[in-house]
């Protein structure tokens, strides 16, 4: 009964594959084939390029700080209202207003990135209607102006941007070909998550069919008298367990192959059929060389940089806050007034207006002081996170050279001793069913064989992650010998 119950679970299994495999299509993939559709449609790209467009348009917005810029100005207005007028004799009366102002101006402002101030050079011209018994216009013109703006003793943002926004755009651009590598290097743990699970798919169909032939070949030998009892029923249970297997194997083929999919940006329900091959890229690097070039290429370097001429930033800021301030305001420049526009530019007048501001702190009770204090320490202490992580990020460099140098030999030995566990399991099969061997040695081999070909795949997992994870910290193609990096144009697009 037990057994007719299992071939109907087998049945219903086999049918259950066979449609899922007939509804879609099969998509055979190789890992470097699944890296290659992760870089170019997983979701973790698409939010990067997202990302790199934002810092490209930061930047461009910080660029055009330091240019010039042209500007119209006008703010016509309507008035008609009595309002309170004084009069030359001192005296204030009531008087009502009705009157049109229209204006326009033309302004080219350049911001002085040395000074912090800015420069702008003006034209315009004003007309004055006024509506009464008689209706009467003027104009008043201001043929060039020229106006000079500086905060003495203050922040200068124009300066440490210049300083600062130059690393944060080559930081964004490293950062999305780092971004790259680390989607390779989650493309390779999904792909191996498949690959480990159908290779236990294949293991377990594999073992159940050895192990219903020989149950039923013990069969056999039980009703002979040549095995005892308990033989036959560790086979059975050897059997049972392989059924099982099986059935867990396939649960987790589905739940990893959607993962896969996802990841990949797949919309399709195709069928993933990851196909592990034995060849590696032959590559060894020294040490002093992935050193160099991930100091040389990393952004983490980059952005360590930054974070040291932010906290400058803020200690010149947090200083600009105390003591003396002045700000000051010259502008010179032509006016004239007329009752025609030709005449409002007829013999223009000169005009000087310079204004200075001053403000010094007597008593703040030691608010500012405090305030460069506290700005000071938070700059010594990323002054210290700084060098710790550099030691760290150098450690970690040395580390993964290491390991991925050592890697290639050890998918070598995992190789050799997946195909000596097979031949070994090969062996004790046809001895066991020759009677010259015990069941005890028949599972043994059965499980070596499994634990061989699990470790290949993880050797092979380790090493493909070890590749990506090296090319991230260094940016560097090893197999090519060239940097990595990326046409930053076509991600505007």
């Amino acid at each position: 009964m037990r057994r007719k119950i299992a071939y109907v679970i087998l049945l219903l299994g086999m049918v259950s594959y066979v449609v899922r495999s007939q509804s879609y299509d099969t998509l055979r993939l190789t890992v470097e084939t699944a890296v290659k559709i992760a870089r170019r449609q997983s979701p973790d790209v698409l939010v990067a390029r997202h990302s790199f467009r934002s810092a490209y348009w930061n930047y461009c917005f910080y660029k055009a700080n330091y240019r010039p810029s042209l500007t119209f100005t006008s703010t016509p207005n309507f008035n008609h209202q009595i309002n309170v007028v004084n009069l030359s004799d001192g005296s204030s009366h009531y008087v009502e207003q009705n009157q049109l102002m229209a204006d326009g101006a033309l302004s080219i402002t350049q911001n002085i990135p040395w000074t912090g101030g800015s420069l702008s050079v003006n034209s315009g011209l004003q007309r004055l209607d006024l509506y009464g018994d008689s209706r009467t216009h003027t104009y008043k013109s201001n043929p060039v102006t020229v106006t000079y703006e500086q905060a003495l003793f203050g922040y200068n943002s124009l300066k440490w941007d210049k300083k600062i926004e130059p690393l944060r755009f080559e930081e964004a651009k490293k950062s999305y070909v780092e971004t790259l590598e680390l989607v390779s290097t989650r493309a390779v743990t999904k792909f191996f998550d498949l690959a480990r699970a159908q290779t236990n798919l294949r293991i377990a169909s594999t073992n159940y069919a050895n192990a219903d032939t020989l149950y039923i070949f013990a069969q056999g030998r039980y009703n002979i008298g040549t095995i005892t009892e308990n033989e036959m029923l560790q086979l059975e249970v050897n059997r049972l367990t392989e059924e099982s297997n099986r059935m867990n194997a396939q649960i987790e083929v589905d739940d990893y192959m959607q993962e896969l999919r996802s990841y990949l940006g797949m919309t399709d329900r195709v069928v993933i059929e990851v196909e592990v091959r034995p060849e590696i890229p032959a590559a060894q690097v020294e040490l002093d060389e992935a050193l160099s070039l991930a100091f040389s290429n990393s952004p983490d370097r980059i952005t360590m940089e930054r974070r040291k001429r932010e906290s400058e930033s803020n200690v010149a800021y947090a200083r600009s806050l105390s003591g003396l301030k002045a700000d000051i305001y010259a502008q010179v420049g032509l006016t004239q007034t007329g009752d025609k526009v030709s005449s409002a530019y007829k013999d223009p007048l000169n005009q000087q207006y310079i204004q200075l501001g001053l403000r010094l702190p007597i008593l703040d009770w030691g608010r500012g002081k405090g305030r460069i204090r506290v700005a000071e320490s938070n700059r010594d202490m990323v002054y210290t996170q700084v060098e710790q992580d550099m030691t760290n990020f150098e450690l970690n460099v040395l580390k993964v050279v290491k390991q991925f140098n050592l890697q290639t030999s050890k998918v070598n030995v995992a190789a050799k001793t997946d195909q000596t566990a097979n031949r070994r399991n090969e062996v004790a099969r046809r001895l066991y069913i020759l009677g010259k061997s015990t069941i005890l040695d028949l599972n043994a081999s059965i499980s070596e064989k499994d634990t061989a070909k699990r470790n290949y795949i993880n050797a092979l997992y380790n090493y493909w992650t070890l590749y990506y994870t090296l090319r991230s910290l260094t940016l560097f193609d090893f197999v090519k010998g060239m940097p990595l990096t990326e046409d930053y144009e076509s991600l505007l697009k």
